[in-house]
């Protein structure tokens, strides 16, 4: 077994920052731009439709640029991403959405930074310091806190989608990166949406004939959004900044996802968000401080 190795900080983390950075500012709008396709498209269409969209990029790309056909172990990573956040992400929070205002889903979500570093160290062998743990789960317990008080002291049913969006979210981000320092950050998410083209085509094309494509020119706006920047760019610098920054480090970025989600929730669809979601964006975000500072190695 190779000895372990600090992350260079002083190599890869401006870098991976920056990229890890854009990423999450694409994501952030992914929430809104969802609830606002969902009110005239159907879930289905939003959800898995925005893969095929995507999908119609992703290949032309491949070809063009003459890349080489992942191996069979690659495969199965892809897969995983596929899994993770070409189908169960989308999906989920599509769900979700018709249920619940785009704020409210966006601090659910900061569970995402602590979930992305455990599955980084499951997938990727990292091993953050007890700090980082400690600061992750800190943040990861006011976003608990804000969704029983949300809720009434009870889970909506829509935050169990939310949750689950969070694991498969965490594992597709994990593997991605992880599979991403061998073929190319924009090739992981490439590959994975063209493996998606014959599974999806079948359920969206159902929907499509279910509950057809009348919709509002916002609704379609959305769903260009979450189709060509959520699902498709955004993930060229999430990849990449995972990959060079180091997955459990970049993904604590996602701490400052809710803050942006809000303000957008807030532009475009006009949703209050109180006392207490700033409240626990707060401690989220003190949180991102303090794992910033702790020591994570690789093996």
């Amino acid at each position: 077994m190779k000895p372990e190795q600090s992350i260079n900080h002083e190599t890869h983390s401006f870098e991976g920052l920056a990229f890890g950075f854009i990423g999450v500012l694409c994501f952030s709008l992914t929430l809104p731009a969802t609830r606002i396709a969902v009110e005239t498209l159907d879930p289905i269409v939003v959800g898995l439709g925005r893969a095929l969209i995507a999908a119609c990029l992703a290949g032309p790309l491949l070809l063009l640029t003459r890349q080489s056909w992942p191996t069979k172990r690659q495969w199965h990573s892809i897969a995983l991403v596929f899994i993770g956040v070409v189908v169960g992400f989308p999906m989920l929070t599509a769900w979700a959405m018709r249920s619940v205002p785009a704020s409210h889903g966006a601090i659910v979500l900061g569970l995402l930074p602590l979930a992305t570093a455990i599955a980084g160290a499951i997938r990727a062998h990292e091993k953050p310091s007890p700090m980082f743990w400690l600061a992750s789960a800190s943040g990861s317990l006011s976003v608990i806190a804000y969704a029983l008080a949300f809720g009434n002291g009870s889970f909506h049913p829509a935050d169990f989608a939310l949750f689950g969006a969070v694991i498969l979210a965490a594992l597709g981000y994990a593997e991605g990166a992880r599979v991403a320092r061998e073929l190319g950050s924009w090739q992981v998410i490439c590959w994975a949406l063209v493996l998606a083209v014959p599974m999806l085509a079948v359920p969206v094309g159902f929907a499509i004939r279910e509950h057809g494509l009348t919709a509002t020119s916002a609704s379609w706006g959305g769903f260009a959004y979450v189709s060509l920047i959520s699902m498709f760019l955004g993930f060229f610098a999430w990849y990449h900044g995972l990959a060079v920054g180091g997955i459990a480090r970049v993904s604590q970025l996602q701490l400052l996802q809710p803050f942006l989600t809000l303000g957008f929730a807030s532009l475009f669809l006009g949703e209050n968000f109180g006392v207490g979601a700033i409240l626990s964006v707060s401690v989220v975000a003190l949180s991102i401080f303090a794992s910033r500072r702790s020591r994570v190695t690789r093996a």
